[in-house]
């Protein structure tokens, strides 16, 4: 298996993921959990957020560099048929709007100097002349860069940097809005200066001065004298550069351009569609005995959805109760609604989401893999994964090959869950028994937990109350890694009033990092799934005393459960991973210590190497001391029981293979829809769906199955031919995490020196070094699978 892992020193060179380019093309990209899709994950996240990003700064993060007033020209200089005119001339009507302009822009948010981004003021008012006259102050910066630049870092990357960080945090601002706090305004505003937004990216991308200039470096006698993260920088911009069709004739380069703002069009609309169509399911229930079996905290939450809808005596005892397609409601219907009927009726809502009316995707998906082809062969590659994978540590081949290995090593595992779940209800006298479908397996599954396990994941939530969620994560961050996170509401802006604020800082005492944290979901304005975005990178060039670097900010967003009543978040179990997970994204964020900051934190990191921190914390959940210190009842402050821990720690493997094939299935139809298939050809998408089912799937998709057209993770998120990215990292991650198992788990010295060795190798270097590199030093060597294939209880499996 290490053969699969291996970087190709031959494709090295060309490895640094994201160049500036693709840094500020990424704002759809997030880093995500994979448990929707997308996400989240779980949905994904992004490298870096738009993921997939950036956004400002705190006190020691405000950069001069930045603190333009922008005042534009009077209107005369920005309006020919006025340029001419004497200032008398003008009518007074003219001078007050003149006049009015400038006052506005002078009190845009968007433009004026922050210490941390100011969401609690954004609107959708502020989008359309603040992106405008931000465009037009940064293409003057970047035509007096080409004008002056020379192949030194001072006259290149330094002014680069400027140009490329101040539109990702203020971008960033207006874009993570959209996806917290949706409007139809809001999206009005954006879609309207997208094209322009795109317009500059492109420009900035192609720029022929910058990339000679970058090449002059690469090919200097001075090469050998650089670091390795600025080696890193220059060949990846170099990359990119072409990438973004800096090589590409006249005609061939405006056929490009008009793809990749279609392409960006289109993302924004599938998005659109799929949060529209989630919002737009709505199953009123009046009769308890239709949601019979579902938990106190699933009526408590349809009944205050009732109430939002209008129903204003809801409770929830007596109802009436709303079901939703939202994350939450969703999988509470699935795992314990006792009526098969409701079951299959919103799982059929679910899976054709976004694939009828005015909000079908399916046109969508067709044009946007066309167009994906399409610039695909003018960059002369014969399809869209090899342009994806051209960033990347794996190739096509290797990717499939790991997919496979995996599959084959689930297969019988899952033929076998299914074995057991029919079994299991046939004993239970099930009518459905003999012919279990898709809305049957998750519910059947639980129950079969529950009996197999004696473990009701309903019944855990008291126990995992989100106050103690979080002091339990802080501690075991400190405990690992050295540091403190210590809340700091009210230092920053927040754009709900349930965001939290924390300040995170080392063993002196001095702040290294903040983060914002929204967790609970808002189905009619916030779209599903978690993530984890970069708000502001790590970055010397933008340090605001010239010495120390400006320091990085994140947030984090979930959808899990909100508080009912006066009982706090109850989080389940998958809950808990989700946040742990999202917090790993963070940490590689926010303990990097590389100060170039195009390479710094997650950016710069191959994609598929980012999931690596994230799938890594998940596994800190099934450690006893850090789970016991969680796991406190909300009401009693009684512990977790040990046999109940015992029990978790059993169920782990539970329908590995099943879960296993699951994102395989996505990684695996996500690759051939950007290797073999030919839009507009005699096969639909589906039936490519249905194809790769076949295999990775015990009981085939339903006919109408339309999971693609929700599938934000390829078609609006940085995933595309990227998706198999989830099961590549894991692998990494499982390896890392035995390093810890190997020092034992119970030598506490141990544990904390091998997580010091953790925060300075594969948190602390960023993307300044190759993923692989970063790992062997970490590990002593390459990654195995063996891990993995153990954790998942598959190990045996695979070894037959």
């Amino acid at each position: 298996m290490r053969h699969i892992l291996k970087l190709h020193v031959r494709k090295r060179a060309l490895l640094a993921s994201l160049l500036i380019f693709n840094m500020l093309m990424a704002t759809r990209v997030i880093l995500s959990r994979s448990v929707h899709p997308l996400l989240p994950k779980r949905t994904p996240f992004l490298h870096f957020a738009p993921k997939h990003l950036p956004k400002s700064q705190s006190c020691p993060l405000w950069s001069s560099s930045f603190s333009f007033c922008l005042r534009l020209h009077k209107s005369a200089t920005t309006n020919p048929s006025l340029a001419s005119r004497p200032c008398s001339f003008l009518s007074a009507t003219a001078m007050a709007s003149s006049a009015s302009v400038d006052e506005a822009l002078g009190t845009n948010p968007l433009l004026q100097d922050f210490d941390f981004p100011p969401f609690d003021v954004v609107d959708a008012k502020h989008v359309r002349p603040g992106i405008r006259a931000l465009l037009k102050k940064l293409e003057g910066d970047l035509e007096e860069l080409e004008r002056t630049v020379e192949p030194t870092w001072p006259k290149l990357v330094v002014p680069l940097e400027k140009i490329v960080d101040r539109l990702t945090v203020v971008w960033g601002l207006v874009d993570h809005l959209k996806s917290v706090k949706d409007s139809l305004e809001l999206r009005s505003a954006i879609e309207e200066v997208q094209p322009e937004k795109v317009k500059f990216q492109l420009r900035l991308g192609q720029s022929k001065p910058i990339y000679n200039a970058f090449k002059a470096i690469l090919e200097s006698p001075d090469w050998q004298t650089l670091t390795e993260a600025r080696k890193r920088i220059v060949e990846s911009q170099i990359k990119e550069a072409v990438l973004c069709g800096v090589s590409l004739e006249d005609d061939k380069r405006d056929k490009f351009n008009k793809i990749k703002q279609e392409l960006e069009r289109l993302s924004h609309k599938f998005e659109e569609n799929v949060l529209d169509a989630t919002k737009k399911f709505e199953k009123l229930v009046t009769d308890k005995n239709e949601i019979e079996g579902l938990p106190a905290t699933a009526l408590g939450m349809a009944a205050q959805t009732a109430v939002s809808k209008g129903h204003e005596n809801a409770t929830a005892e007596n109802g009436p109760w709303i079901i939703t397609l939202d994350g939450p409601s969703f999988l509470s219907v699935m795992q314990h609604a006792r009526n098969r009927s409701l079951r299959e009726e919103i799982y059929r809502a679910y899976v054709t989401r976004a694939s009828s009316g005015d909000m079908d995707n399916t046109a969508i998906i067709d044009s946007i893999l066309k167009l994906r082809l399409e610039k695909a062969k003018l960059l002369n590659y014969n399809n869209y994964a090899e342009v994806s994978m051209a960033t990347k540590m794996a190739t096509v081949e290797k990717a499939e090959e790991l997919l496979e290995k995996l599959r084959s090593a689930s297969w019988n595992a899952a033929v076998q869950d299914m074995e057991d779940l029919k079994n299991f209800s046939k004993s239970k006298d099930a009518p459905e028994a003999y012919d279990l479908n898709h809305w049957d397996t998750s519910f059947w599954s639980e129950r079969l937990r529950e009996s197999k396990f004696d473990i009701n994941e309903e019944e855990l939530r008291p126990y995992f109350s989100l106050p103690k969620v979080m002091d339990g994560l802080f501690n075991l961050a400190n405990m690992l890694f050295g540091i403190n996170i210590e809340p700091a509401d009210g230092l920053a802006p927040v754009w709900n009033n349930d965001v939290r604020f924390y300040r995170i800082k080392d063993s002196s005492g001095s702040p290294i990092a903040y983060f914002y944290f929204d967790p609970y979901t808002r189905p009619s304005e916030k779209k599903g799934g978690a993530w984890m975005r970069e708000v502001l990178a790590r970055s010397h060039v933008l340090s605001r005393d010239g010495a120390s670097a400006r320091l990085p900010v994140a947030h984090m967003v979930c959808n899990q459960t909100p508080p009912v009543g006066n009982k706090p978040s109850l989080m389940t179990f998958r809950e808990l991973e989700t946040v742990f997970h999202e917090f790993g994204h963070a940490l590689q964020h926010m303990l990097t210590k590389q100060d170039e900051g195009l390479v710094a934190g997650i950016r710069g990191i191959e994609w598929d190497a980012v999931e690596l921190p994230s799938q890594f914390m998940e596994n800190w959940c099934y450690h006893r001391d850090t789970l016991m210190s969680i796991a406190k009842h909300y009401e009693t402050g009684e512990t977790l029981p040990e046999e109940t821990y015992k029990k978790l720690l059993a169920a782990r493997t539970f329908r590995a293979g099943s879960l296993s094939l699951r994102q395989i299935r996505f990684a695996s139809v996500d690759l051939k829809l950007h290797t073999d298939y030919i839009p507009g050809g005699s096969e639909s998408i589906f039936d490519v769906d249905r194809r790769v089912s076949e295999r990775t799937q015990v009981i085939p998709p339903l006919p109408e199955d339309r999971f693609l057209c929700g599938f934000r993770h390829i078609f609006a998120g940085g995933y595309a031919a990227g998706y198999y990215s989830y099961k590549w990292a894991e692998v990494l991650s499982a390896d890392a995490f035995s390093a810890f198992e190997d020092a034992g788990l119970d030598n506490s010295k141990a544990v904390k020196e091998t997580g010091h060795k953790f925060r300075e190798t594969i948190l602390a270097l960023g993307g300044g070094k190759a993923p692989l590199e970063v790992f062997v030093e970490f590990r002593g060597r390459e990654p195995s699978p063996e891990p993995l294939l153990r954790h998942n209880g598959l190990l045996a499996t695979a070894s037959a």
